[in-house]
């Protein structure tokens, strides 16, 4: 069997000429007018070498024509070629008289086909109504060298001028129609990498906003235990070392937690070790009791109510219980000695659930958060699964703090 050869999908010499067309067409938006000059410097070249070689007339109808008049065509229709792109109707228009002395004359030089590059000019940069003055202005001559010296078919010499006009006409409007496609799928492709951009960086705001809940509620709950436990922990030295050192151990528990909880957090956030990062599932209803036992051991009593029973998806049990975790944070940071807290937990049909947790401290104005990560933040989780969360003081005569939940039923997808 012949050996395979891997078929390249480009050509080598593709490669190349397209490299070299994107540094002529470079080199032409920097230096116009030198393209331009170098242009009509190559026409004028061929028309006067036509007229001082005699070319012309090997085609003339009258071979007689003054040398002066000769020279005058060749430059009024070779020399305005430098300004054909910026002004193409004007150059159009100052060859016409041209073209129908060189055709009244009899003279007809081949530089009047370039009146045809002034015309693809006109197709390629202006409105295709400009077309329809351009097409009678370039055949008339034509018409009158027919007329005047009635040589040859007349039908053929006007279809061949006709069809010259529609060829560069119809090439302008190619290269125009390829040129607007191809900057529209730029102007695409831009805005589409500008949506992009926005897109990352609204999600990396949506991303530094979870991380900041997170920290807030790992790092603020646990430092109101800490907290908690050393203002017991002092009372009780002088009375009940026993209890102190209870109260230390539970200090140091509890810190020990909140390390643990942030080091996976902060590993998460490092790139080149994420795929090895300790991967930990979030707190959810299951760990209630643990949070409840922490805030109790910092001196807050708390009582629980459960009604029903429900299994709620991790995102909803998260939400829950950081609600939960914030409002005891604020009582045992706000609500003041002696408050005590209670929690009322009623789950419904299709992963409803209401949470009502008060309090009997000293109520007031809403705390406010160093950070402002508190309620704001459990207001965010809330407004994720389209649910309501009401934070305020208990109606009198009633004192402390009030925060109720409620996450509707899952809508289905």
């Amino acid at each position: 069997m012949e050996p395979v050869t891997e078929q390249r999908t480009t050509e080598p010499l593709t490669d190349h000429l397209h490299r070299l067309t994107r540094r002529l067409r470079a080199f032409d938006r920097r230096h116009p007018l030198l393209w331009d000059a170098h242009f009509t410097g190559f026409w004028l070249l061929a028309a006067l070498i036509d007229y001082y070689g005699g070319g012309w007339r090997s085609i003339a109808h009258d071979r007689d024509v003054p040398g002066g008049l000769l020279l005058a065509l060749s430059l009024g229709f070779s020399v305005p070629l430098l300004w054909r792109r910026g002004h193409p109707r004007t150059v159009l228009l100052l060859m016409a008289p041209v073209a129908f002395v060189n055709a009244w004359s009899g003279a007809v030089l081949q530089a009047a086909l370039l009146q045809l590059v002034v015309l693809y000019h006109l197709a390629l940069r202006r409105p295709l109504r400009a077309l329809w003055w351009a097409a009678p202005l370039l055949t008339a001559p034509v018409v009158v060298s027919a007329v005047r010296y009635g040589e040859g078919s007349w039908h053929q010499q006007v279809g061949s001028q006709v069809t010259s006009i529609a060829v560069a006409a119809l090439i302008g409007i190619t290269v125009r129609t390829r040129r607007s496609y191809t900057e529209a799928l730029e102007d695409r492709a831009r805005r589409l990498e500008i949506e992009r951009d926005q897109q990352a960086q609204l999600a990396a705001a949506a991303e530094r906003a979870r991380i900041a809940r997170e920290m807030h509620d790992i790092i603020g709950h646990n430092l109101s235990v800490i907290t908690g436990l050393a203002d017991g922990g002092r009372y009780a030295a002088a009375k009940s070392p026993e209890r102190a050192a209870q109260a230390l151990d539970a200090i140091g528990t509890t810190s020990r937690q909140a390390l643990s909880e942030l080091r996976r957090l902060l590993d998460v956030l490092r790139e080149e070790e994420r795929e090895e990062a300790e991967l930990t599932p979030q707190p959810g209803l299951t760990d209630l009791d643990r949070l409840l036992t922490g805030v109790r051991d910092a001196g807050l009593p708390v009582r629980a109510t459960v009604h029903g029973h429900a299994a709620l998806p991790p995102g909803r049990q998260l939400t829950v219980y950081r609600v939960i975790q914030e409002a005891l944070t604020n009582t045992l940071k706000h609500a003041g000695p002696g408050a005590a807290s209670e929690i009322d937990l009623s789950y419904g049909e299709g992963g409803a659930v209401t949470v009502t947790i008060t309090d009997t401290g000293r109520g007031g104005p809403p705390p406010a958060s160093s950070d402002g990560r508190g309620l704001p933040g459990m207001r965010e989780r809330t407004a994720l699964y389209g649910g309501t969360l009401e934070a305020g003081p208990r109606p009198h005569p009633d004192r402390g703090w009030r925060v109720s939940l409620h996450l509707p039923e899952e809508t289905p997808q």
